[in-house]
Order: structure tokens, then sequence, then C-alpha cells
């Protein structure tokens, strides 16, 4: 039986960011082999290995459907397939690792700040120079349908390699499409962001692929992990309140009370402490209001949706 494999990536801050968001869920992770080691242990979750790969490569693996799950970048995942949607789901997006995709110019082009303004800006540069302007990037694909959705045709693309924000300053391109948190970056290396130049708004995600080998052991470990996965993110916007009796449905309806059993609700974090006074005047106090960590349900949406695809 083919076991689960999950990925998540081998160093930096989204490393960190991925195993401290497992841990939250339940899941606690070992690297083997020390800090070079490409696998990990992963505690209650039975049947899946646990490699640890660049964001590409993880990207790549669930468009290729060698891997079953990972943690990647949405900016990875829309450049590397023709056809997201058929290939792969994303299950959840995480909250970090978050980031723009933009085109950014040098400063000094005062004359362009939009991507019509490039358009013009590339035949007029063709026409005197004999040549198109040069986009580098590492996100070819994206670039290529942004720019071809905007209309802007004079340009051929520079594969970068490094740093891609140097590229204008090195002479090696004219402009670029690159990641940018909060375009510090851009802004130190001379660059501007046009202001229709936004391509992908993008975030680390729990995703799915939908060609692998979904095997009955697989299904099984997958179906533990979301349902984790949806009981702590369940929990991160509700609260526990307990009354003193059985609360009404009447009461319950009024108040916006969920999954009430006898004097037991739950309630919306924001909504909570007005709930409680309520449930007090109507004779049903004190009322204690409680933080749960888990909410678990019969049924975890998330897996019933990914099983649709797979």
């Amino acid at each position: 039986m083919t076991r689960l494999t999950l990925a998540i990536p081998s160093k930096g801050r989204l490393k960190d960011q991925a195993e401290a968001w497992l841990s939250d869920c339940g899941f606690k992770l070992r690297q083997i082999g020390g800090e070079r080691g490409y696998q990990a242990e992963i505690s209650g979750l039975p049947d899946t290995d646990v490699l640890l790969l660049s964001a590409r490569e993880i990207a790549e693996g669930l468009l290729s459907g060698r891997l079953h799950m990972g943690v990647t970048g949405e900016d990875l995942l829309n450049d590397l397939s023709g056809n997201l949607y058929a290939e792969a789901h994303v299950v959840r997006r995480l909250g970090f690792g978050g980031a723009n995709m933009v085109v950014a110019v040098p400063d000094a082009w005062i004359d362009v700040s939009t991507m019509a303004d490039l358009d013009a800006a590339g035949a007029l540069y063709r026409q005197k120079h004999g040549r198109r302007l040069r986009v580098a990037t590492k996100y070819l694909a994206s670039t290529r349908r942004f720019f071809a959705a905007r209309s802007v045709g004079e340009y051929r693309l520079v594969e970068s390699a490094g740093a891609t924000e140097a590229a204008p300053a090195s002479g090696t391109a004219d402009l670029i499409v690159d990641i940018t948190t909060t375009g510090a970056t851009l802004k130190a290396n001379g660059l501007k962001i046009l202001s229709d130049g936004l391509i992908l708004k993008s975030q680390a995600a729990l995703t799915a692929s939908l060609g692998a080998d979904w095997s009955e052991s697989a299904r099984a470990a997958l179906a533990r992990l979301l349902a984790s996965v949806e009981a702590r993110a369940a929990a991160e916007s509700v609260v526990k309140l307990t009354a003193h009796g059985a609360i009404s449905d009447d009461t319950a309806i009024n108040l916006g009370l969920v999954d009430v059993r006898g004097p037991v609700a739950f309630c919306a974090k924001n909504t909570a402490a007005y709930a409680a006074e309520r449930l007090c005047t109507e004779g049903f106090g004190p009322v204690s209001i409680e933080k749960i960590d888990f909410l678990f349900r019969a049924e975890t949406e998330a897996l019933q949706q990914l099983l649709k695809k797979i």
C-alpha cells in the first residue's frame, strides 16, 4: 500500500513556519539525519513519509503526482501548472509566506507607471534600439500570461537564476517580474511597482496532488491529517460557553449559538461576551467562556471536497 507523502520546505523561515503550523495542529516533526537530512518523522500521523524539499520541488512534485500533499507557495503552483484546477487542489491557505508577484521597472522611467505605458515604451524602445525590452524573472509562464492579458507584446524573457531585483542595475535586463513582501528590496535597487502590475497575491498553502496514487492507506492518513487541520482552524474562531441549565433552542437561535448540548454551546469569539451576558439575563447564568484548541466534527468538509476530486 502506498504511504502518504507529505513535503514541507527544507530551509528558511518557510520551513520554520510550516513546522510550527503542523505542531499547532498536533503533528510534531523530527528531522532525520541532522540539519542536512531531507526526511522527517511525524508524530500522530502513521503511514506518512515526510520529505524536506525546496518550495519549487514541492510544487513540481504535486503537479507531477510524485507527492500526495505539500506546503508550498501559490505563486509556484500557478507558474508551473498550465491547468492548476485539474492538477492540484489547494486545501487550505496557511496565512504565512505571503508575497505579491509584481512587475517592477526602474524609478528613472518616469513616464512608465502602468502596463499600457510599458507596452508603449516597449514599442518605442524596439523602434529606437532594434530589440525588445528584456524582462528578468523566475516566473516565466505567469509573466507570459499576465503580459498577454494586458496586450503587452514588445518584450522577451530572461530567466533569472539569482537575485532578480539586481538584473536592471547589472544590465542583464530592463525590468523584472518578481515576488516581494514589503517592496523594500525593490526600492533599494531603484525599482518601482507598476500601479496595475500586481500579477498574483501569494501565500503558503497546504496543497494536494490530484494525480498521485491515492491508495487506501494514503487516504486514511489524509483523513487523519485533515481532521486535525480543520478542527484546529475551527477552534480559532469559536469559544465554548457553559451555562447553568440547558439552553433552549429559541435562545440558541437568537444568540447564534451552535452545537448546543444541554448547557454547553459554541459561539463566535467576537460575540461570546454578548451571548454570555444575554444568557445570564435570561436565567441561564452563571456562564463561563472557555478557549478551545480543537473542534472536531463528524464530517471533515475539506476532506470531502478533496475526495470528490481524487
